[in-house]
């Protein structure tokens, strides 16, 4: 399926089960995994290496390969990812977002109470602003997948939790590719309340489970 985002056309690709839900660019209904969403790749001059490679990583690092972004080796990784961690960590002090790293990978967890109002996948002003410090720091550091995955609490139907918790991250998705980042480095993704980081038990807990989260992983 052919997506046009301004001058360029792209491909997305969708992972595929029994599920019904809605397409987030077309509005369609479509078959697709809740808890996978849709990987966004494909840019013109990426040719087919968006759509080969045994998952949606190695696809989507064929697709930056060949757009011509470099991979990451040896020490230049670790010290790539420094910087990187270093500058959203600057950019994003007091914002509510906090930044962790495992290895040499980062997650941003964007708290939903400032994110998003409740109910809604409209990105709230306050949340817009640090998103822009966000997409500013990845459109510099391009040689990272990004994955964003969006989380609720168990309130509410499953399956309007998933469908809520997929457009939340696709929200956050092409907030990012609207400030810079290219779009063969995203995967999207809904998990609904499958992922909670603490129990669903008080009121306070269940506000840290709705959130979205960002993983950055460098292009090996």
């Amino acid at each position: 399926m052919k997506i046009k985002l301004t001058s360029l056309s792209l491909v997305s690709v969708v992972a595929l089960t029994s599920c019904q839900t809605t397409n987030p660019y077309t509005g369609a209904r479509q078959n697709s995994r809740a808890t996978s969403g849709a990987i966004i790749g494909g840019l013109i001059g990426a040719g087919l290496g968006s759509l080969t490679g045994s998952d949606s990583g190695e696809r989507r690092r064929r697709a930056m390969v060949g757009a011509g972004i470099g991979a990451l080796s040896g020490g230049i990784m670790g010290d790539y990812m420094d910087q990187q961690e270093a500058t959203l960590r600057k950019q994003l002090d007091g914002t509510g977002v906090s930044v962790t790293r495992n290895g040499n990978n980062l997650t941003l967890n964007m708290p939903g109470d400032i994110t998003f109002s409740t109910d809604s996948s409209s990105i709230s002003p306050g949340a817009a602003k640090t998103l822009d410090s966000v997409g500013i720091v990845l459109a510099k550091y391009n040689r990272t997948l990004v994955d964003v995955t969006g989380h609720t609490d168990n309130i509410g139907a499953r399956n309007y939790n998933y469908r809520l918790s997929e457009r939340r991250a696709n929200s956050v998705a092409n907030y990012l590719r609207e400030r810079g980042v290219v779009p063969q480095r995203l995967y999207v993704s809904g998990r609904g309340p499958d992922k909670p980081i603490v129990p669903n038990n008080s009121a306070s807990n269940r506000q840290l489970n709705r959130r979205v989260t960002i993983h950055l992983r460098p292009l090996r």
